[in-house]
């Protein structure tokens, strides 16, 4: 039988594990990228490298999107695209802390279908298809039915700033904080925290693969403005994400203040 997408996914997710655990903790060189685009590793490179030559040899018709690849207009005129974050918490990585990630996934027509995140610290599998629901390590996911007043929410310090809030007034909600948006994500799916947010523009490949995830999990996925998210843009941003259980996802949304250009 053909191997499906969300298999090819994992396998390679497996694989970027084992050569990203290799330069890990073992002082990696990095270099920083132009226009303040932040660091990268030789391990960001090397999975990137592998992924493609695995990806693109197994499905050579699909378009190819990674933040360690220079993007081309051609994946815009396929019918299916990668979508890869070869290291998702490049700065983690570094650090030698363990909530990094590798997150890939399969777009169709805007939306995601296939997605796979994978800790290889941390050993978690992360995966999902659209209409098939989540796993985590193979079990089910799903995301807690938590309300406004004292959800636990994963985002930055800024995030929780009054200039963001109707009024100025941030609701009574906690902060936590890790560095994989990914893995944020994830962790919603997964229903140790309650939701996550991040209000400035963010890059496709940190988010396809955990929307998709937080979505087949129970979780309302949107931009900042409660849209629905969509991907392969020309410019591959979107404004911003809200993953939060239904009820907790409509209480922020109500709360936040619309979006600001250069916020």
């Amino acid at each position: 039988m053909p191997v499906t997408d969300l298999a090819l996914l994992v396998d390679a997710a497996r694989v970027a594990g084992t050569i990203a655990k290799g330069y890990f903790g073992n002082d990696p060189a990095v270099t920083d990228k132009p226009a303040g685009a932040g660091p990268v590793t030789e391990a960001d490179l090397a999975v990137n490298l592998m992924l493609h030559e695995t990806l693109a040899t197994a499905r050579p018709d699909y378009g190819w999107l990674s933040e360690e690849s220079e993007d081309s207009a051609h994946r815009l005129t396929t019918h299916r695209q990668f979508v890869i974050d070869p290291i998702d918490g490049t700065r983690a990585f570094i650090a030698g802390s363990d909530d990094w990630a590798h997150s890939l996934a399969v777009v169709e027509g805007g939306q995601v279908v296939a997605a796979a995140v994978y800790l290889p610290m941390r050993d978690l599998m992360f995966a999902a298809t659209r209409g098939g629901g989540a796993t985590v390590n193979d079990l089910p996911a799903k995301v807690t039915p938590a309300v406004l007043d004292g959800a636990t929410i994963l985002g930055t310090k800024p995030n929780f700033e009054g200039r963001f809030w109707q009024r100025g007034m941030v609701p009574p909600i906690k902060r936590a904080f890790r560095s994989s948006l990914a893995y944020r994500l994830c962790l919603v799916a997964q229903g140790r925290f309650d939701g996550m947010m991040t209000l400035r523009p963010s890059w496709e490949w940190d988010i396809a693969a955990g929307a998709l995830i937080a979505s087949e999990a129970g979780a309302t996925v949107t931009d900042q403005s409660g849209l629905p998210l969509m991907f392969n843009n020309p410019h591959p941003q979107v404004p911003g994400v809200l993953a939060a259980g239904p009820e907790l996802h409509a209480g922020l949304a109500q709360r936040l203040e619309p979006p600001q250009v250069n916020a």
